[in-house]
């Protein structure tokens, strides 16, 4: 065993079930162990290094903002930050943007918006509508927002102030609606910790059709989904619909922590001066790595990203011990016959790290991996399924 394996156990919080795996190096989306034994990479640090291991661009961008100011505190203007943000809302039209370190961040970003929306509209205590089966973060707010129990445990009370609705089921939306004071829907387009389901077009339409007329806010979670994960810039776009707030992180800064809330139209003067704020939100060096990043997610890569989706799903599709397939992009979740845990052991074992949700194997590979190494991946994971 690893010596680092036993100082790891020693020294760093036990928040973690890791595998027995310690990376050291890697290219694109290959990746190399201690032992110099390599995987084909189809989790990409749970969607985080979009454009893979040390991309050239990437790498670029980041060392040259290092060589100029590591940080500035956001007392002061940074160009990154500045021109990060002017890059994201010319993207989408959205018309301002917060940035913090973390998806959960951006999250409880979205939240003080909300409540501060309702109070400057004189509804005070209002609450959130999230999803069943959703995932938000794993703070306090973020972890009330999330809608599964098994993340309540031990840490109760947990915040109050949310309500949760049945995904795809619009009436459990309006019956909410009818009897709280409600400021905001909140939501994934696809639920990736519940099992990489993707919500019915209609619901989603329908649930920002009741925003609208209520003056409800519509928060579109896409920590996960976002930047071109589901063959669109957004996972927005794929429904047609406008929301107020979007918040987004993982994949944005290409491996360095950064987190964005995206305000639209309505709320874009909602939190002022005092209102919140980040100690590294917006960092200069994260945010030269994010506009590496956003500037080069185009049409022509998002329609590669469906191609390799298309491309996955035909080669796993009916093959034997493969029960399902569900999710959006490359963004996907394999229901098989098998225990998951026992198909991710034989896919490392045989040079495949891959991903859980739930009972489902999860595949978030880097946006810009190669046919040939999926095709490859797909080989080891039919292997992996069979009986």
């Amino acid at each position: 065993m690893s010596d680092i394996f036993e100082i790891d156990k020693q020294y760093v919080a036990n928040t973690y079930n890791r595998f027995p795996v310690d990376l050291v190096y890697g290219k694109g989306s290959l990746i190399k162990d201690s032992n110099g034994k390599e995987y084909i990479d189809l989790g990409s640090g749970i969607g985080v290094t979009a454009f893979g291991i040390q991309d050239e661009e990437w790498k670029k961008a980041v060392i040259e903002q290092l060589n100029k100011i590591q940080h500035a505190s956001n007392l002061y203007y940074t160009e990154p930050c500045a021109n990060l943000a002017k890059l994201l809302c010319e993207k989408t039209g959205f018309k301002k943007v917060f940035f913090g370190n973390s998806g959960a961040e951006a999250n409880e970003c979205a939240i003080k918006v909300a409540r501060k929306y309702a109070e400057d509209k004189g509804i005070k205590d209002s609450s959130i509508i999230t999803l069943k089966n959703s995932f938000h973060g794993r703070t306090i707010a973020t972890l009330a927002a999330t809608g599964q129990d098994v993340f309540h445990q031990d840490f109760l009370p947990i915040a109050q102030g949310f309500l949760y609705a049945e995904a795809n089921n619009i009436n459990s939306i309006k019956e909410l609606v009818a009897n709280n004071k409600v400021s905001a829907i909140m939501m994934e387009c696809v639920q990736g910790e519940g099992g990489v389901i993707a919500l019915n077009k209609d619901f989603v339409e329908d649930v920002y059709k009741i925003c609208q007329e209520k003056d409800i806010l519509l928060i579109i979670d896409e920590v996960q989904t976002g930047n071109g994960r589901t063959g669109k810039l957004y996972a927005y776009m794929n429904y047609d619909i406008t929301p107020d707030v979007v918040t987004t992180a993982k994949g944005l800064a290409g491996g360095l922590p950064m987190g964005a809330c995206l305000l639209g139209e309505k709320v874009q003067n909602t939190l002022g001066p005092s209102k919140h704020g980040s100690t590294f939100g917006g960092n200069p060096i994260a945010a030269a790595g994010a506009i590496s990043i956003i500037s080069r997610i185009d049409e022509a890569l998002l329609n590669d990203v469906k191609k390799k989706s298309e491309f996955i799903i035909n080669k796993l599709q009916g093959k034997e011990g493969i029960l399902s397939i569900s999710g959006m992009g490359l963004m996907l979740g394999i229901e098989t016959k098998k225990d998951v845990k026992d198909v991710l052991k034989y896919l490392m074992d045989n040079g495949v790290l891959a991903l859980s949700a739930k009972t489902k194997l999860r595949l978030l590979p880097a946006l810009t991996i190669t046919i040939d190494e999926l095709d490859k991946a797909c080989d080891v994971i039919i292997a992996a399924c069979k009986e």
